[in-house]
């Protein structure tokens, strides 16, 4: 980029309690990031300890926002949004680690190719790095309501370095375009946790735009520092939205052979493997992703019609 062509980027970041992990992301940011004009914003999920002092002391201008309450990843995410400078805003887990001349390929994506709507980096494992984790996604499945990320467990030899479409964005990490936003409205927080980037990016492309993957830009995960790698919560969130994940983007026919397989198949066999284990919180939790659908309550009734009039960036 040529001098005066730096478009402000605000890069929002989550904290909930992993005070010191955050704080690593923030030195990586420091030591790492030379893009000359970005902001950090740390939204603080209503974690036990404020924060504030602690990331300040490491960044002194970064930016902490601190929830009343835990709004979860999309909701937390929505309150950096709502107070982001930028023109473009990067959207990425406290969990990751920034590599040289991330934000400038990131961002180059969306000077070469205007339909841009959401742009996602390589990812690689941070505890096993030139391993892949992401290179784009695959297309949920009809059947299973489940994807997979391509490249994931390969050894990066280059085979993924091409730039392009995918079909959705990895939500630890997604740069946006601020126009992005403001016409396919904030990132929906029914899901609170969980699948919420697949269907914030089915949102971005009803708005007409696409979702790219650059290879050109790398970070390093750490994975699951938050929710843990198997926990109950997890299991939860993951059952409640796949199934409203399907509910809400799949044409109704799709949608009906997703339940006959949710109900024949993943139903019987997760019943029976969580029993074998005795793992009896995860079962709990796994029945309870399920009822939240049957209880039919207007508060968590979902229509199939969506409507995001009151999720929009212009929201106070």
């Amino acid at each position: 980029m040529k001098t005066g062509e730096y478009p402000m980027i605000s890069i929002i970041t989550l904290n909930w309690n992993t005070t010191a992990v955050t704080g690593e992301f923030l030195r990586s940011v420091s030591e790492h990031c030379s893009y000359p004009s970005y902001e950090v914003i740390v939204v603080d999920n209503a974690s036990k300890e404020d924060p504030t002092k602690t990331l300040q002391a490491i960044l002194p201008t970064v930016k902490v926002i601190r929830n009343s309450e835990n709004l979860g990843f999309s909701g937390g995410n929505n309150t950096g949004i709502r107070a982001a400078a930028g023109e473009y805003l990067f959207i990425v887990n406290n969990d990751t680690e920034f590599t040289a001349g991330l934000l400038e390929e990131l961002i180059s994506v969306f000077r070469s190719h205007p339909d841009a709507g959401i742009v996602s980096p390589k990812f690689h494992y941070f505890f096993n790095k030139g391993t892949i984790e992401y290179a784009g996604y695959n297309k949920v499945n009809v059947f299973t309501g489940r994807n997979g990320m391509i490249g994931c467990g390969e050894k990066d030899a280059g085979q993924h370095n091409k730039l392009k479409t995918t079909h959705y964005a990895h939500g630890g990490a997604m740069m946006l375009s601020r126009k992005a936003i403001e016409d396919a409205g904030l990132m929906p927080e029914i899901f609170f946790l969980y699948y919420e980037e697949l269907d914030w990016s089915e949102q971005i492309k009803r708005s007409g735009y696409k979702i790219y993957y650059q290879p050109g830009a790398l970070i390093y995960h750490k994975e699951s520092m938050t929710t843990g790698k198997s926990s109950p919560l997890k299991t939860y969130y993951l059952t409640r939205n796949r199934i409203l994940f399907m509910q809400r983007n799949m044409p109704l026919l799709n949608y009906t052979i997703f339940l006959g397989y949710f109900i024949l198949f993943t139903i019987p066999k997760n019943t029976i493997v969580f029993l074998l284990k005795g793992q009896k919180q995860h079962l709990r939790a796994f029945w309870k992703g399920i009822t939240w659908h049957l209880e039919g309550s207007k508060k968590r009734k979902v229509t199939r019609k969506l409507n995001y009039s009151q999720n929009t960036l212009r929201a106070a």
